[in-house]
């Protein structure tokens, strides 16, 4: 998969590591970008970085009509479809009903609202591409945020699911696996001293938007299912796999050492880039 002369939605285009992936797209030479995301205004701020090539939309990716609607760009048809919109809960047990719900809308259900949207023109086509965002935490959990991690493993259940199906009618499919990233979301986390924000600090490199968007097109291009911006990550899940019982023994031993009193952070400046 390489985007030259490819048409791309991006949701999640307003911010961080979606922002990254439409200009990266245009630079590639993708013949139209859409920026899809709730935040109106930060969708246009984006598209209008890239001029001609990009639309903006306004979209609720919990509404499976709005996602459907992303199918019909004025570019033509969708060649790659980035399901990259995500949200983060914050709790553990004491996750209320309603975080549980919507995280399992925007997290989970929008991968498949996104795969019903374009999959079957995509057949049709001969072929396209699917990228989710699913986060490290998908495949080695997520201390602190109890919903976040259920919900990201489950997006990545599905793309395996879709990938399975489709591969042979030329439906490709890649999940994006970071760890820590320099966005608006982890800064948040950072400020409010949540345990799931020192994980995130204690475990490595902090990248920048740009260097997840450098990644992702590197594994287009190779089409790996599984695309590592922390190139780590390959071998926590590798550890978790060859043996669940010391891996599990260890990350509780981890999030032990994260309840410690306030935890210093490697990051100088956790903004959005």
């Amino acid at each position: 998969m390489r985007v030259r002369d490819k048409v791309v939605v991006v949701t999640g285009g307003a911010s961080g590591i979606g922002r990254a992936l439409a200009l990266r797209f245009a630079a590639e030479g993708a013949v139209g970008v859409v920026v899809a995301d709730l935040d109106e205004a930060g969708a246009q701020a984006v598209a209008g970085e890239i001029g001609d090539r990009a639309t903006a939309v306004q979209v609720d990716v919990s509404s499976e009509p709005q996602v459907a609607a992303l199918a019909n760009t004025p570019f033509g048809p969708v060649d790659l479809f980035c399901s990259n919109a995500g949200i983060i809960g914050g709790h553990g047990l004491d996750a209320p009903e309603q975080e549980w719900t919507s995280l399992y809308a925007v997290n989970v259900l929008a991968h498949v609202y996104a795969a019903r949207a374009v999959v079957p023109s995509m057949i049709a086509r001969g072929g396209g591409y699917l990228l989710n965002t699913c986060s490290a935490a998908g495949l080695i959990s997520c201390p602190g945020d109890a919903p976040y991690a259920v919900t990201k493993a489950a997006a990545i259940a599905f793309a395996e699911w879709v990938s399975i199906h489709y591969a042979t009618k030329g439906v490709k499919v890649s999940v994006l696996c970071p760890q820590g990233v320099r966005t608006a979301m982890l800064a948040h986390g950072i400020q409010e001293d949540h345990v799931t924000a020192r994980a995130v600090a204690a475990s490595g490199v902090i990248l920048d938007p740009s260097d997840v968007a450098t990644a992702v097109v590197e594994g287009l291009e190779a089409e790996r299912f599984h695309i590592f911006p922390h190139p780590e990550v390959a071998e926590y899940a590798r550890r978790k796999s060859d043996d669940p019982d010391r891996w599990l023994a260890g990350m509780s031993q981890f999030v032990d050492t994260l309840t410690q009193p306030r935890f210093a952070t490697p990051i100088d400046n956790p903004t959005e880039a």
